[in-house]
């Protein structure tokens, strides 16, 4: 069986789990349970092989938890962030989950371990809450323990029974891959409410690709609105090659999404001082700016969502805000994510941004901010992607690129990527192929013009026209209608009006032949 296979075979069998297994509660409050399970066996699993060093003569699962020396708790802790007794161990819960009365206690009981295990060592706020999504005693799972307890055992041995390979050859992709694959399908299914947190992984990779292009290394990377930590990730695996020095950084306002987020970044291998993920209002109570700048930023923030704004006066002050002399409408925060984002970039960086294409053209404070942006040369390329890419919108979507580095390039790039070849059709939501992003890249990267694709536009033109920045402005649209010959079209019109008349002259004959004939 081929890897692709092997993936395929296995993300048909977890999402069969997680629907069966769910009944009749709703797959979008389900999900915290089938992720939290995977989570468990991910980190059990990870933490033996760790500790059993590669030792075929050790199995750590078959170990009586009081040969656990202080010391050797004390430096796992300091290298994994977490510790897991072998108890506790998601393999050993598993061997009796059908016939334990009390699995709900004592799942809680083993969460609230691994992450007590973590007080006052520097992997703490990273660990602290990992589980706090993973109720065992939500009425979700059924109204007695019993109930839960079946439904909690369900769950755990069809988890157990997913065959993700040997350890040390796969095993990490493959559970990385079996989340995302599980967040991806809860997503897409929950329409608007899963859209907000997930960002699919077509349109994360384009945007990787933009932030990061040209780079060979960086110092870090970002997301202001993190969500379930896709761009981050993305960014990862496209700089397989390269090296992110100080590692990946992110701010999500949802505490279940948070939770999503720090998971996925120990699902694919991302340790926990390789990363920092903060719960909290990034416009409002931004937690890296002791990080700052950052040599690649992506994000996909909330589309227009209400922020506090213009009443809260002290925001004018604010470093992220002050230079451009004006704070983003209350009814739509787009720019502030923007400018925040701006703050945070270093000079070598930079941040691709999904952008809602009203912001683009509407007047009043957005326009103002378009002009501080513009005339201080920070826009590099907007480009307008094909509709129906999201979920739960299919609205065609923008992605703004910010730098600081443009030097004498006084232009702004104009990509529309709309068009048919630049994306592929399906049912319920198009896609960006390979070749779309390599198509896209390409543009960007030359800044070559092309016909009804991509223009490069002076910066006094632009504020000629009012720092309109939507792409169809500048990029013209391509002309679908045939083209009509002149006279071929005063010919087929001779040709049917010589018919009608020879068939009017036919209806006439008729017409006197049956009057000779007295009809």
């Amino acid at each position: 069986m081929t890897s692709t296979q092997q993936r395929e075979q296995l993300q048909s069998q977890i999402w069969k789990i997680a629907n069966e297994v769910r009944g009749a509660v709703d797959g979008w409050d389900f999900k915290q349970f089938i992720l939290g399970t995977l989570f468990y066996r991910f980190i059990s699993e990870n933490f033996a092989n760790h500790i059993e060093g590669g030792d075929d003569s050790i199995v750590y699962a078959d170990l009586p938890d009081s040969v656990i020396s202080p010391e050797i708790k004390d430096d796992a802790i300091k290298t994994k962030g977490y510790f897991i007794y072998p108890s506790q161990l998601f393999v050993n819960i598993a061997k009796t989950a059908n016939n334990n009365p009390n699995l709900n206690t004592e799942l809680k009981a083993i969460f609230n371990s691994i992450e007590s295990s973590a007080n006052g060592y520097p992997s703490e706020k990273d660990i602290k809450g990992l589980f706090a999504d993973f109720d065992t005693t939500s009425t979700r799972l059924g109204n007695t323990v019993e109930d839960k307890n079946i439904r909690l055992a369900a769950v755990i041995k069809g988890v157990a029974g997913l065959d993700f390979g040997d350890f040390e050859d796969n095993e990490i992709d493959l559970f990385g891959d079996a989340y995302e694959f599980l967040i991806h399908n809860y997503a897409a299914n929950a329409g608007k409410s899963g859209g907000e947190f997930f960002t699919p992984q077509c349109v994360s990779r384009l945007i990787a690709r933009l932030a990061m292009h040209g780079q060979t290394s960086i110092n870090k990377i970002y997301d202001p609105a993190a969500g379930s930590g896709s761009l981050l990730l993305q960014a990862k695996k496209q700089f397989d090659t390269h090296v992110i020095e100080d590692g990946f950084f992110g701010q999500e306002i949802n505490h279940t999404t948070y939770n999503l987020a720090r998971m996925n970044m120990f699902l694919h291998s991302i340790n926990y001082d390789k990363f920092d993920i903060a719960l909290g209002n990034t416009l409002i109570n931004p937690q890296f700016g002791d990080e700052k700048p950052f040599d690649a930023i992506v994000s996909n923030p909330p589309y227009s969502v209400n922020w506090i704004g213009s009443d809260d006066p002290t925001l004018i002050n604010d470093d992220r805000f002050a230079p451009a002399g004006v704070l983003a409408p209350k009814s739509k925060a787009d720019f502030a994510f923007v400018l925040h984002a701006l703050s945070y970039l270093s000079g070598r960086g930079r941040a691709a941004i999904v952008c809602f294409p009203g912001i683009f053209y509407r007047g009043g404070a957005e326009q103002k901010i378009r002009k501080y942006l513009v005339d201080n040369n920070f826009v590099e390329t907007i480009i307008a992607l094909a509709p129906n890419l999201f979920y739960g919108t299919s609205i065609a979507v923008n992605i703004l690129v910010l730098s600081k580095h443009k030097g004498n390039d006084m232009t702004i790039q104009f990509i529309d990527a709309t068009g048919s070849d630049f994306f592929k059709k399906e049912t319920n939501n198009n896609i960006l192929e390979e070749e779309h992003i390599e198509r896209i890249i390409g543009i960007f990267d030359s800044k070559e013009e092309v016909e009804n694709v991509s223009k490069n536009v002076d910066n006094k033109l632009i504020a000629e026209n009012d720092y309109n920045l939507s792409v169809s402005s500048y990029v013209e649209v391509k002309e679908t209608r045939k083209e009509t010959d002149i006279k071929e079209l005063n010919e087929r019109i001779r040709r049917i009006v010589a018919r009608e008349n020879e068939l009017r002259n036919e209806i006439d004959k008729i017409i006197a032949d049956l009057e000779e004939d007295g009809l």
